[in-house]
């Protein structure tokens, strides 16, 4: 009975940070570099304790960009953690790490091979 409650309050937590760092990267985040980016957090990794959180962050944009838009909310993180311990009421306020995830880039690219390949360019 006791892993169920615990599944069912990770994934909770997991969610609640989700949506709060994608919105507070949307409304918090002030830098003129982040104004046109597409941001968006893919899934959260927690720690079984929830003491340490790593968010995969999808960046719509050249590699350069993603570089930047990384770079930003590196600088941002403290901030960033200050602001879930606000919104999300925890024992702790996890530790947070940004990942840049390039699933869906890597995606995009595989269907545009199969579709090479269906075509006979390949």
């Amino acid at each position: 009975m006791g892993s169920r409650f615990e599944f069912s309050r990770s994934d909770k937590v997991r969610k609640a940070l989700m949506r709060e760092v994608s919105d507070i990267i949307r409304k918090e985040v002030k830098d003129p570099r982040m104004t046109d980016a597409v941001v968006s957090i893919t899934d959260v990794e927690l720690s079984k304790d929830l003491r340490y959180a790593k968010l995969f962050v999808s960046v719509f944009g050249s590699p350069e960009l993603q570089e930047e838009i990384m770079a930003i909310l590196e600088e941002w993180t403290p901030q960033v953690r200050y602001e879930v311990g606000r919104r999300i009421r925890l024992h702790h306020t996890p530790e947070i790490a940004f990942e840049l995830d390039n699933s869906l880039e890597r995606g995009v690219r595989i269907t545009q091979l199969l579709d090479q390949i269906s075509r006979g360019e390949v």
